[in-house]
Parts: C-alpha cells; sequence; structure tokens
C-alpha cells in the first residue's frame, strides 16, 4: 500500500509501516528524529497533491485538547487559536478524504471530533496493546475498521499525565506507543 504518515516525526508508524512492505513516508514541519530518508520535512499539503492507499494523521493537539481548556476555551486568552486550529484541521481532514479511502486521525480527548465528518470516533488506551498505562487516544476513522485490542495488560499507570516539565515533554507525550503502531499496521492494511 501507498502510506502517508502525517504530522509524525517519530517514525513510529512509518517504520512499522516500511518493515511489512508498505510504500510509506512520514511528513511534518520538523526533521524525523531518526534521519529517515523516508520522511518529507514541509508543510503536509504538500503530500496531499496525490492519492494514497492510506493516510494516518497526528495533527498538532496543544490548542485542540480538552487539557488546554484553561487557555484555549472560549472566554479565555487563547481562544482564536483554538478556532484556527480547527479550521486548519477541518481543512486537513477533508482534504486527506479527497485523496485517499482511508484516513485515520489521531487526537486526545479533543474538540475537533465533533467538527469533522468521520464515520466513527474509536478511543484506545495504550494498556489495550501491551502497555500498563493509560492514555485515552481518539481515532476518527474513514473507511477503516476500528482498532481490535491486540494484548491486554495489568497495570494503569497515568505516565504521560504525571510528566514533568521538560523541553522535550510535548514530543514524549505525542509518541504513538509501539503496540498501537504494530495494531494500525496490522489491522488498516489488510485488503487494501
Amino acid at each position: 500500500m501507498r502510506v502517508l504518515v502525517a504530522c509524525e516525526t517519530s517514525g513510529a508508524i512509518r517504520q512499522r509501516m516500511i518493515d511489512a512492505g508498505h510504500d510509506c513516508i512520514s511528513c511534518d514541519i520538523l526533521p524525523a528524529d531518526d534521519n529517515s530518508p523516508y520522511h518529507y520535512q514541509g508543510d503536509v499539503f504538500d503530500m496531499l497533491d496525490q492519492e494514497w492507499d492510506l493516510i494516518i494523521m497526528h495533527p498538532p493537539c496543544t490548542a485542540l485538547s480538552l487539557s488546554g481548556n484553561g487557555t484555549y476555551a472560549k472566554g479565555k486568552a487563547k481562544h482564536n487559536e483554538r478556532l484556527e486550529a480547527i479550521v486548519w484541521t477541518v481543512k486537513l481532514w477533508e482534504t486527506a478524504k479527497g485523496v485517499s479511502p482511508r484516513v485515520a486521525m489521531e487526537n486526545p480527548m479533543s474538540v475537533i471530533f465533533p467538527h469533522i465528518d468521520c464515520d466513527k470516533v474509536q478511543y484506545v488506551h495504550p494498556w489495550e496493546y501491551g502497555h500498563g498505562e493509560q492514555k485515552k487516544t481518539g481515532f476518527a476513522l474513514h473507511g477503516l475498521p476500528e482498532l481490535k485490542p491486540t494484548d491486554i495488560v495489568e497495570g494503569r499507570e497515568q505516565r504521560i499525565w504525571k510528566m514533568g516539565p521538560s523541553p522535550d515533554r510535548w514530543k514524549e507525550r505525542s509518541k504513538t506507543y509501539s503496540g498501537i503502531a504494530k495494531a494500525i499496521v496490522d489491522q488498516w492494511t489488510i485488503n487494501p
């Protein structure tokens, strides 16, 4: 399959796709963490002028996440940034659906999902895919089935929520868990 992993720098999904034999590229305005040659550094819309079999997107969630309501909610200092993020993300979603029959958009508990036209929104946790942690993550789905849990494990630590301040905290919080990445590759690339 031809796969685009948009707004990803970690390569967590991209590299698993390549290892599984798919023609995959990631893109982001930032460079790839692993210096992969299969990463386009630039505007995601540059990659949406061609057809893809599958697009998986991780749009920036800072202004969209419910955890940011203290700063981005109506009446708060950065509410206009939230409104701009909603407009940009809806445009990204609609453009992706126009060039691919299968699209998934990942975001945490977020204000974006009611604004997009999707088949369904599914929430997953890392503990359903082999990681003893909680981090409720949503996937808006277009033309894709819901992910099925692959390895339900004990442990419900909120490691991400408890993370202390650091320069790379935002990046660590946004990285896709390897068990979820494996499920995405195994379940969303069957019968393209």
